[in-house]
């Protein structure tokens, strides 16, 4: 796999053996980019990259001009993998790498820019995590539709083969029916 654009274009990054993490494809890498540089909103930015992997999403940020990314990952290889990529790269200045659960409230409540979200497989707790999170725009890569979340807006989504790409803003989401 290797950095799709910016100033790291083609440069190589590093994936661990075995099926722990699901690495983004350069192809759904370059459009998640492109849409999120439509916006404006990763040069310049602070960026949060949850069940980070081998940091491939933040990696991609950091090469386009973000200022700084949080790493946040549970798996002891993908870790490690993680931190080799960072410093190959030369990005130790512009990243911190999280060891831990991405799902708990501690970590997704960073403050940030752009918070992006690739967890493993059959991952469904969107709520619960959405709920900590301070960010101006979410992109959110599932197997499948996430749905509506209380307190976003669902700006945008996209099918790339069997990865689902969702943007989410803050806002209203669906009615409550709380007649508030």
């Amino acid at each position: 796999m290797r950095v799709v654009a910016g100033s790291l274009r083609g440069r190589r990054i590093e994936s661990p053996r075995g099926n722990a993490t699901r690495p983004t494809t350069d192809k759904v890498r370059e459009a998640v980019f492109n849409a999120l540089g439509s916006i404006g909103v990763v040069e310049g930015g602070r960026v949060v990259d949850l069940f980070a992997g081998t940091g491939a999403l933040g990696i991609e940020a950091l090469s386009r001009g973000a200022t700084h990314c949080t790493f946040v990952e549970r798996d002891r290889d993908a870790l490690q993998v993680l931190r080799q990529n960072i410093a190959a790269l030369g990005l130790q200045d512009v990243a911190t790498i999280v060891s831990g659960d991405a799902a708990l409230p501690v970590h997704a409540s960073i403050e940030c820019d752009v918070l992006l979200a690739d967890p493993p497989y059959g991952f469904s707790a969107w709520q619960r995590l959405l709920d900590c999170i301070r960010a101006d725009v979410v992109v959110i890569e599932s197997d499948d539709s996430i749905g509506e979340i209380q307190g976003w807006e669902s700006v945008r989504e996209r099918r790339y083969g069997r990865t689902t790409v969702t943007f989410l803003r803050p806002g209203a989401g669906p009615d409550t029916g709380d007649g508030a």
